[in-house]
């Protein structure tokens, strides 16, 4: 093939998105002819979406060098801009941000290029927002937002608007920031954005919709990043972070076994280049499968390598620990990360259901209280069903602990519900067992049978093996003493042992807890029993055939 018509077929297979081909034609070109600026900056972009990193480097390399030769400053420092924000992407920061260092340094130059500045705008604007400032990074993102409506570019109008919604979410005023993610959709969807640009918007937007605990949204933005890959010649960036989140759609609506099979396809593509950022969430996600399934070495594994891949691994790998029994290293976990979390809302919304179901265990009510009457609050404010049934799931756990079986009931009745109607089907049969919990406590028995039958097949059918253990666990029948005293079973325990004559020490090691999880049973037991000491507690455990 000659030059001039490997150039050619190069630049059309661009327009038409197929970025091998367009890869292809433009290396042969490069081969036997010098190519120009804006052809360097095809060849560069191709390399990136066909997941050549280093081919993809030299390209944009060669084309801000190129453009600069050419008299295209502001053309230089796009090429520049987009080079360090790709390598940042790559998780080569250094490199990144030596790249928009010398973009910067060329538009000082030129103080008429509006458009370029706004560009360089967007990595400080994002890195305002990450250091806890959204409100600097909304005003910052406001300014992008005019010079991009004012000069038209496609690229600058969806990333400034994404900008504007993420920074919104960031402040707590959910509904605009939604609203404004929405406009960055549309204006990717009717708008000649560029292929990374887009492909940016759709990830950022699926991402902060997970976040925000937005399923619907979250659904349709996975969908349609699906069918825009799919429209993509050999993509490689974008298409394995949608494999991800099919896999976390999935797992919500019961299909496990297909949610597996997306998330290992997810790593498998990730896995080369080496480096990507995102391998950490498809490792994060397969630990959270198998975790759910009771594979637990297996899901430490993964989370382990979800962590060596700068994804954080809480609070999965708290409920991890939970479920093996390690109730102290649940708890010092999922503690650090809340109060990590403590000015972000976002983040903390992630974590408090966690919190909620760990602390419970540990017989913290009254911390297991506060943290679910803010969940409740995030609930109201973010406004999606999702969270609220997240919230109402963890006040009724609340309310059954606390020894509060009519009210439980309620709220566990009306978090079914939602859970019912988003087709969340382990979610809710979770509530399930909640409710026949307290449903036994007033004494329904029937209810209460009914209840944990329809859990155990919704278990069976997905294959949660922790689940059906303690399934199994409630369905024994133990014997009903005649006034419990509103005691939690782990109260119980903790009972039983102490009236044996047992230390607060010899407690911790039979029930694998610490003695200062004991102390807090003790406290607990005392004030519902009306007691001040062991020795009156141990009485009322005899008095109560409780011993």
């Amino acid at each position: 093939m000659h030059a001039a018509d490997a150039l050619e077929r190069g630049r059309e297979s661009y327009s038409l998105r197929a970025w091998r081909d367009a890869f292809d034609a433009l290396s042969a070109a490069d081969k036997h002819t010098s190519l120009a600026a804006a052809d360097l900056d095809r060849l560069g972009m191709a390399a990136y979406l066909i997941g050549l990193d280093e081919e993809a480097v030299d390209g944009l390399q060669r084309a801000h060098h190129a453009f600069l030769v050419e008299d295209e400053v502001g053309r230089a420092i796009r090429s520049a801009f987009w080079l360090g924000l790709m390598l940042f992407l790559r998780g080569r920061r250094a490199e990144g941000g030596g790249w928009l260092g010398r973009a910067q340094h060329l538009l000082e130059r030129d103080s008429r290029l509006r458009v370029e500045r706004a560009y360089l705008m967007i990595p400080t604007a994002l890195q305002t927002m990450e250091n806890g400032d959204p409100g600097a990074a909304y005003e910052m993102f406001g300014e992008i937002t005019r010079i991009a409506n004012h000069s038209g570019d496609p690229d600058l109008v969806a990333l400034s608007r994404l900008g504007r919604g993420q920074s919104l979410i960031s402040m707590g005023e959910v509904r605009r920031g939604v609203a404004m993610l929405d406009e960055a959709m549309v204006a990717v969807t009717i708008e000649a954005v560029s292929p990374i640009a887009a492909g940016i918007v759709y990830c950022a937007l699926v991402v902060t919709c997970r976040q925000i605990f937005d399923l619907r949204r979250a659904q349709e933005w996975t969908v349609a990043l699906g069918r825009w890959c799919a429209t993509q010649q050999d993509l490689k960036p974008y298409r394995g972070q949608c494999l991800v989140h099919r896999s976390e759609i999935m797992q919500v609506r019961g299909e496990w076994a297909e949610a597996m099979d997306e998330v290992r396809q997810a790593c498998a593509h990730l896995a080369e280049p080496p480096g990507n950022p995102v391998l950490g969430m498809a490792h994060y996600q397969r630990a959270e499968l198998l975790r759910l399934r009771g594979q637990f070495a297996q899901a430490e594994q993964a989370y382990r390598k979800a962590g060596e891949s700068g994804h954080p691994v809480q609070p999965g790998l708290a409920l991890l620990r939970l479920g093996q029994g390690r109730i102290d290293d649940a708890e010092a976990a999922i503690r650090r990360v809340v109060d990590e979390a403590e000015d972000d809302r976002v983040k903390r919304s992630r974590v408090l259901a966690a919190f909620v179901e760990i602390v419970l265990a540990t017989g913290d009510v009254e911390g297991a209280r506060a943290v679910a009457d803010e969940l409740t609050e995030f609930g109201a404010d973010f406004d999606t069903p999702y969270l609220r049934a997240v919230a109402a799931s963890a006040r009724g756990a609340v309310l059954l602990a606390d020894g509060d079986a009519h009210g439980a009931c309620v709220v566990l009745r009306a978090a079914w519900t939602i859970w019912h109607e988003i087709d969340a089907p382990y979610e809710a049969a979770r509530v399930q067992m909640l409710m026949a919990e307290t449903c036994e406590r007033l004494a329904d028995h029937d209810t209460a049978s009914m209840e944990l039958d329809a859990a155990r097949r919704t278990f069976e059918q997905l294959g949660a093996a922790p689940a059906l253990a303690r399934v199994a666990e409630l369905s024994r029948p133990t014997p009903k003493p005649s006034d419990p005293g509103g005691l939690t079973p782990r109260e119980l325990d903790v009972l039983r042992l102490v009236a044996t004559g047992a230390t607060s020490r010899e407690v911790a090691e039979r029930l694998h807890i610490s003695e200062k999880t004991v102390a807090r049973h003790l406290s607990n037991i005392f004030a519902k029993l009306g007691v001040t000491s062991r020795s009156a507690a141990t009485a009322y455990a005899y008095r109560h055939e409780l011993a």
